[in-house]
């Protein structure tokens, strides 16, 4: 893929230096748009990885190391036919605000990146990033949240607390509140591991949607796993399939599109594997995702 210019991406670091309120201003002045209407999904670039300091993909462990490289990506994506809109956390944000990148896109503000990947406090997953208040104050269109389950880990509890009070926070503003959840567990080598058999999956969904004092504004951000007909009937609840790292993209993408004709799947949330193909050629990915999205079914 074609790098960006360099000089664009000093202009983000003098405003930040020089007229940090200018991001608070690109905010008010964005053009929103609603969510989608009947029969309509949603195609959503993820770019909140880096945030929990995950920025590896698949045999490259600092592919998102450079902000002005994951940025000309980003752009790339959101200006393609059939990208909705943009989940990421408060510094991608605001740096997209400051491009003009979220013109007419939904934008999702990413709330809990503490669980540091590798770390061992990495299921104790705090807010660290946006809360309501402030998603509500940029004009975002609602906050995501991760919910790693593990029974057999005391940290577990303050996370579905935490994600409850914020799924709260949100409904009580009419924000959309992203859930997802994970059933997890440690390794023998203290690595995390989701599970991410149909079983398990169910017990992560049942658990989730019943966080907070109301579900009406809570959406689900799950995998496309085996058995998904069986999955999909754990909730009435909106979901969005996530992407993750897959190794194998063409795998990948069959199992978005049998997942995509299920009801109650309303599109994908997906990042690493559009933003960075095996190819690099981002806008052919991209293209390839939404086609998924929009083909009609019957």
């Amino acid at each position: 893929m074609t790098l960006p210019r360099a000089a664009g991406y000093a202009r983000l670091t003098h405003i930040r230096a020089t007229k940090p309120e200018e991001i608070a201003e690109a905010a008010a002045r964005r053009q929103r748009r609603g969510l989608p209407g009947e029969g309509e999904r949603l195609l959503i670039i993820a770019a909140d990885h880096p945030a929990r300091g995950a920025l590896a993909v698949r045999d490259r462990p600092l592919a998102m190391a450079s902000r002005a490289d994951l940025l000309g990506r980003l752009q790339t994506a959101l200006a393609r036919p059939g990208v909705d809109g943009i989940l990421a956390a408060p510094d991608v944000l605001e740096d997209l605000l400051l491009l003009g990148a979220l013109e007419g896109k939904l934008a999702f503000g990413s709330m809990n990146r503490g669980g540091l990947q590798g770390s061992v406090f990495e299921l104790d997953d705090r807010f660290t990033g946006f809360d309501a208040a402030a998603i509500d104050t940029m004009r975002l269109d609602g906050g995501k949240m991760l919910c790693r389950i593990d029974p057999g880990d005391h940290a577990t509890v303050a996370t579905l607390e935490s994600c409850a009070r914020a799924v709260t926070d949100l409904a009580r503003r009419r924000l959309v509140a992203m859930v997802e959840p994970f059933w997890s567990l440690r390794s023998e080598t203290g690595a995390v591991r989701n599970d991410l058999s149909p079983d398990a999956v169910i017990r992560a969904i049942s658990v989730a949607q019943a966080l907070g004092v109301t579900s009406a504004y809570t959406w689900l951000k799950i995998p496309a796993v085996a058995e998904m007909e069986r999955v999909m009937a754990a909730t009435t609840l909106p979901a969005l399939l996530l992407g993750g790292d897959p190794p194998d993209i063409d795998a990948a993408y069959a199992d978005w599109d049998r997942a995509l004709g299920l009801p109650g799947v309303r599109g994908l949330v997906v990042g690493r594997a559009l933003l960075y193909p095996p190819d690099d050629d981002v806008a052919t990915a991209v293209d390839g995702a939404a086609a998924l999205v929009r083909e009609v079914r019957a």
